[in-house]
């Protein structure tokens, strides 16, 4: 386990279901990071015994072990136990580049009504960036100088850095969505509130798998 000093102001938030072996590299990298970030993985109601053995091989990351699957809404739970400003989403196959969840933090320190960053993602071991990177990059809304990044209503799930205060005020991920499209009602909701959302291309994070194939 990293022993640098601990950025207390961003905890990773995982979710995972069924991915027993999956989930093990991309929490490996997580807990090397820099910032040492505390780690909270919610496992939705998994058959193959992922929450079991991660309980027991990462005495230092907090397993949540949910009855039913939630979906996207498992994610709640994660933000509802952290105990930090911000909380990073992760899905059980991206993890974040070093120091990008500092350079979020920063970002999110600075520009009070900054509600949520989300990353460009590299894809794989040659790190594509993801098609969906290019869509948010040329979001029509306007720039605004008192914001960092692209203004977007829509971000990525598994790589995305949220004012905890503000994600869970808008009442976080729909339950009855389940996966699959959970994050434009979410956007909306921050928006609605006041909350600006951004598309951030220097805070990066990694995936084994493009964005358009994560329905699971």
């Amino acid at each position: 386990m990293n022993r640098r000093a601990r950025d207390s102001r961003v905890t990773v938030v995982m979710l995972t279901h069924n991915r027993r072996v999956e989930i093990l590299a991309a929490l490996e990298r997580i807990r090397a990071l820099p910032e040492a970030p505390a780690v909270i993985v919610v496992d939705n109601a998994s058959r193959d015994g992922t929450g079991e053995h991660l309980a027991r091989r990462f005495l230092d990351v907090d397993v949540v072990r949910l009855r039913e699957n939630r979906g996207a809404a498992g994610r709640n739970v994660g933000a509802e136990r952290a105990a930090t400003r911000y909380v990073a989403f992760s899905d059980d196959d991206t993890w974040w580049e070093p120091g990008s969840l500092g350079r979020a933090a920063d970002l999110l320190d600075r520009h009070p009504r900054l509600g949520l960053i989300t990353a460009r993602i590299l894809v794989g071991p040659d790190n594509r960036e993801d098609a969906a990177c290019a869509a948010m990059a040329a979001s029509p809304l306007r720039c605004e100088p008192d914001l960092p990044g692209r203004p977007v209503l829509g971000f990525m799930a598994g790589a995305t850095v949220a004012r905890r205060a503000a994600f869970l005020a808008v009442g976080g991920y729909e339950r009855r969505l389940f996966l699959g499209g959970e994050e434009q009602l979410v956007a909306v909701d921050l928006a609605a509130a006041g909350w600006a959302l951004a598309y951030v291309p220097d805070v990066l994070a990694h995936s084994s798998r493009p964005h358009a194939d994560r329905v699971t």
